[in-house]
Protein backbone atom coordinates (compact mmCIF):
# COMPACT_ATOMS: atom_id res chain seq x y z
CA UNK A 1 0.00 0.00 0.00
CA UNK A 2 1.37 3.33 -0.67
CA UNK A 3 0.87 6.14 2.22
CA UNK A 4 0.00 9.27 1.21
CA UNK A 5 -1.29 12.89 2.49
CA UNK A 6 -5.32 13.39 2.34
CA UNK A 7 -5.53 16.52 -0.66
CA UNK A 8 -8.00 18.46 1.66
CA UNK A 9 -7.00 18.11 5.05
CA UNK A 10 -3.21 17.05 4.69
CA UNK A 11 -3.47 13.90 6.79
CA UNK A 12 -1.47 11.06 6.25
CA UNK A 13 -3.79 7.77 5.43
CA UNK A 14 -3.19 4.24 3.18
CA UNK A 15 -4.40 5.66 -0.15
CA UNK A 16 -6.17 2.65 -2.41
CA UNK A 17 -6.79 4.41 -5.27
CA UNK A 18 -9.15 7.09 -6.62
CA UNK A 19 -9.43 10.58 -5.10
CA UNK A 20 -6.62 11.43 -2.60
CA UNK A 21 -8.94 11.61 0.30
CA UNK A 22 -8.23 9.81 3.74
CA UNK A 23 -11.94 8.11 4.85
CA UNK A 24 -13.23 11.24 6.77
CA UNK A 25 -12.74 13.92 4.13
CA UNK A 26 -13.97 11.20 1.65
CA UNK A 27 -17.30 10.66 3.84
CA UNK A 28 -17.34 14.46 4.38
CA UNK A 29 -17.58 14.86 0.25
CA UNK A 30 -20.13 12.25 -0.36
CA UNK A 31 -22.39 13.59 2.53
CA UNK A 32 -21.93 16.87 0.71
CA UNK A 33 -22.62 15.51 -2.63
CA UNK A 34 -26.17 14.04 -0.71
CA UNK A 35 -26.52 17.11 0.07
CA UNK A 36 -26.47 18.86 -3.22
CA UNK A 37 -28.87 16.27 -5.09
CA UNK A 38 -31.36 16.96 -2.17
CA UNK A 39 -30.99 20.85 -2.85
CA UNK A 40 -31.47 20.22 -6.91
CA UNK A 41 -33.94 17.82 -6.23
CA UNK A 42 -36.01 20.25 -3.91
CA UNK A 43 -35.01 23.32 -6.47
CA UNK A 44 -35.22 22.09 -10.26
CA UNK A 45 -34.79 25.38 -11.20
CA UNK A 46 -31.51 26.69 -9.35
CA UNK A 47 -28.27 27.60 -11.31
CA UNK A 48 -25.05 26.56 -10.72
CA UNK A 49 -23.73 29.03 -8.92
CA UNK A 50 -27.13 29.26 -6.63
CA UNK A 51 -26.29 25.43 -6.16
CA UNK A 52 -22.82 26.22 -5.11
CA UNK A 53 -23.44 29.13 -2.47
CA UNK A 54 -26.40 27.48 -0.91
CA UNK A 55 -24.55 24.21 -0.48
CA UNK A 56 -20.90 25.72 0.12
CA UNK A 57 -19.16 23.30 -2.34
CA UNK A 58 -17.23 24.98 -5.14
CA UNK A 59 -18.52 25.20 -9.03
CA UNK A 60 -15.61 23.07 -10.03
CA UNK A 61 -16.77 20.33 -7.46
CA UNK A 62 -20.25 20.40 -9.06
CA UNK A 63 -18.88 20.04 -12.67
CA UNK A 64 -16.28 17.44 -11.43
CA UNK A 65 -19.28 15.44 -10.31
CA UNK A 66 -21.27 16.07 -13.72
CA UNK A 67 -18.00 15.08 -15.37
CA UNK A 68 -18.07 11.51 -13.24
CA UNK A 69 -22.31 11.71 -14.74
CA UNK A 70 -23.11 12.13 -10.65
CA UNK A 71 -24.83 14.95 -11.87
CA UNK A 72 -26.30 16.30 -15.01
CA UNK A 73 -27.47 19.40 -16.10
CA UNK A 74 -31.41 19.74 -17.00
CA UNK A 75 -32.22 19.71 -20.79
CA UNK A 76 -33.54 23.03 -20.30
CA UNK A 77 -30.11 24.78 -19.00
CA UNK A 78 -28.20 26.81 -20.48
CA UNK A 79 -24.98 25.51 -19.42
CA UNK A 80 -23.22 22.27 -20.46
CA UNK A 81 -19.93 20.87 -20.48
CA UNK A 82 -18.08 20.70 -23.74
CA UNK A 83 -17.12 16.91 -25.00
CA UNK A 84 -13.05 16.30 -24.22
CA UNK A 85 -12.69 14.99 -28.08
CA UNK A 86 -15.17 17.19 -29.94
CA UNK A 87 -16.77 20.00 -28.06
CA UNK A 88 -19.79 19.22 -28.32
CA UNK A 89 -22.09 20.68 -25.04
CA UNK A 90 -22.97 18.08 -23.06
CA UNK A 91 -25.34 17.66 -20.22
CA UNK A 92 -23.15 15.06 -18.26
CA UNK A 93 -19.87 12.81 -18.96
CA UNK A 94 -16.52 13.51 -20.46
CA UNK A 95 -17.56 12.23 -24.47
CA UNK A 96 -20.99 13.10 -26.24
CA UNK A 97 -22.30 9.79 -27.75
CA UNK A 98 -20.80 9.94 -30.89
CA UNK A 99 -17.46 10.41 -29.46
CA UNK A 100 -17.65 7.10 -27.23
CA UNK A 101 -19.00 4.82 -30.12
CA UNK A 102 -15.92 6.09 -31.58
CA UNK A 103 -13.46 5.52 -28.80
CA UNK A 104 -15.06 2.35 -28.31
CA UNK A 105 -14.66 1.05 -31.87
CA UNK A 106 -11.25 2.27 -31.90
CA UNK A 107 -10.06 0.15 -28.54
CA UNK A 108 -12.29 -2.88 -30.07
CA UNK A 109 -10.48 -2.70 -33.14
CA UNK A 110 -6.87 -2.71 -31.48
CA UNK A 111 -7.72 -5.54 -29.60
CA UNK A 112 -9.10 -7.40 -32.57
CA UNK A 113 -5.24 -6.62 -34.72
CA UNK A 114 -3.20 -7.87 -32.17
CA UNK A 115 -1.80 -11.35 -33.36
CA UNK A 116 -2.46 -13.91 -30.69
CA UNK A 117 0.81 -15.25 -28.98
CA UNK A 118 1.06 -18.51 -28.85
CA UNK A 119 2.63 -19.33 -24.95
CA UNK A 120 3.97 -22.65 -25.03
CA UNK A 121 4.26 -24.27 -21.57
CA UNK A 122 6.22 -27.23 -20.31
CA UNK A 123 4.51 -30.41 -19.46
CA UNK A 124 5.30 -32.03 -15.83
CA UNK A 125 7.07 -35.01 -17.74
CA UNK A 126 10.02 -32.41 -19.05
CA UNK A 127 9.44 -30.02 -16.21
CA UNK A 128 12.89 -29.40 -14.43
CA UNK A 129 13.76 -27.81 -11.46
CA UNK A 130 16.22 -24.34 -12.31
CA UNK A 131 19.04 -23.84 -9.69
CA UNK A 132 21.06 -20.84 -9.96
CA UNK A 133 24.83 -21.16 -9.98
CA UNK A 134 26.56 -19.85 -6.76
CA UNK A 135 29.16 -17.93 -8.35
Amino acid sequence: MEVRNCKNCGKLFNYIGGMPLCEACRKELEDKFQQVKDYIYEHKGADINKVAEENEVSVQQLRQWVREERLEFAESSQVGLACERCGAMLRSGRFCKSCKDKLADNFGSMYQSEPKLAVKRETKSNAKMRFLDGK
